[in-house]
């Protein structure tokens, strides 16, 4: 997947996600996706590398490390928690849509229970 056929396909992936708020409280360069006031995505450009940066369960963190070479620790980010996606041949459309899904999963599932109830409605 290309740079910015990577960030376009994860920003309407975020986009699409219930309650997504998109903002910029770190400046023009940087698009931030919230839900209820909490980050799960970032887009923005590294030495020249264009990446999105997400929420990600420490092990699985790990683990997706090992099999995608476009998938590092979060750039400028705590990096058990964080994952920054590159373009590269091994990453796809899907797997982007399941990695911008699951961060902001993660972000819900730490809200509290009436919020994540409104939030995802089952």
């Amino acid at each position: 997947m290309e740079s910015k056929a990577l960030q376009a396909h994860a920003k309407r992936v975020a986009l699409e996600l219930p309650f997504t708020e998109l903002c910029w409280p770190f400046g023009p360069e940087f698009d931030v996706f919230k839900v209820e006031g909490k980050i799960f995505m970032l887009a923005a450009v590294a030495h020249g590398r264009p990446h999105i940066s997400l929420k990600s369960d420490p092990q699985k963190s790990l683990l997706n490390q090992q099999i995608y070479r476009g998938i590092e620790p979060g750039y400028h980010l705590n990096k058990k928690h964080w994952i920054s996606v590159y373009a590269s041949d091994d990453i796809t459309p899907e797997l982007v849509t399941d990695l911008v899904a699951e961060s902001w999963n993660r972000v819900v599932d730490k809200l509290p229970k009436k919020t994540q109830k409104r939030l995802r409605p089952d």
